[in-house]
């Protein structure tokens, strides 16, 4: 009777030690939009994700769970080995896309990336299974990374500058930049594709004004599909914490003349 006792009691702990290694977090929200002149619209989205830890080992698997089917959003792995980290992607994201300017065929993008921090300053170099060779790290307060693929290199350096955050990318030949800084409180930031925004208040009340810049009509290529033209617009969002948990949001765009209202909670 002691040792069937004993039993259930290692049992118990075993159990309990199991859910103890992982957590479960998701969000949710539900939108209604006037669409300005058009018919009005409502939408929801509810997302969950399982995070489950063993020693240097984590799983994440996340889920869309607003349709009509539990459907899987992503699926990773990352464990570390001493110096080596290896990272899973397990879930093949629909990259096909029927949208302006979208993916005209189907990718796959699961993968397995191997770093290892190299003992060259606080540098990590990081290989994929595409052979792809990428070589990161922060120098004097520099982040710098250099990606070498197939396709075209992609280098990136970001910082803080005289307090001004700086971001520079070049793909491929392709240079694209950000700038951000605050002024008398008012958070900015500012891009290469003319895109401004200012964000008001503190967290929990906030307003963010952007101004979005024109998009031109784009004929279709071999790998996107052709890119509808859109004259420039703005938008003007409200976001305020609730007592209750729930955040509430009010957006305003000036292309079609609508307001969004959106309830929405994170747990």
């Amino acid at each position: 009777m002691k040792k069937l006792i004993a039993l259930f009691a290692v049992s118990a702990v075993a159990s309990t030690s199991a859910v103890a290694g992982i957590a479960l977090s998701g969000s949710a929200s539900v939108s209604y939009d006037d669409n300005g002149t058009a018919a009005s619209a409502t939408t929801y989205d509810a997302d969950l994700l399982v995070t489950g830890t063993a020693g240097s080992t984590t799983v994440t698997i996340g889920a869309d769970v607003d349709g009509t089917a539990f459907a899987t959003s992503s699926a990773a792995m990352t464990t570390t080995i001493g110096p080596v980290t290896v990272v899973a992607d397990m879930h093949d994201e629909v990259t096909k896309s029927t949208g302006s300017g979208g993916q005209t065929a189907e990718a796959v993008d699961t993968g397995v990336t191997i770093s290892l921090d190299a003992p060259i300053g606080d540098a990590t170099v990081g290989v994929d299974n595409s052979g792809n060779v990428t070589i990161s790290g922060t120098w004097s307060g520099i982040t710098l990374s250099h990606t070498s693929k197939s396709a075209g290199d992609t280098t990136t350096a970001a910082g803080s500058i005289a307090g001004m955050d700086v971001s520079v990318t070049n793909k491929a030949g392709a240079t694209t930049w950000s700038l951000g800084t605050t002024v008398s409180g008012v958070a900015l930031t500012l891009a290469s594709s003319q895109k401004v925004t200012a964000t008001f208040g503190l967290a929990g009340n906030t307003m963010v004004v952007s101004s979005i810049p024109k998009v031109a009509e784009a004929a279709s290529t071999a790998t996107a599909n052709s890119t509808t033209a859109v004259v420039a617009y703005s938008t003007v969002a409200i976001s305020r914490a609730l007592t209750s948990g729930a955040t509430l949001a009010a957006t305003y765009s000036t292309l079609d003349d609508s307001l969004t209202l959106k309830a929405s909670v994170a747990f």
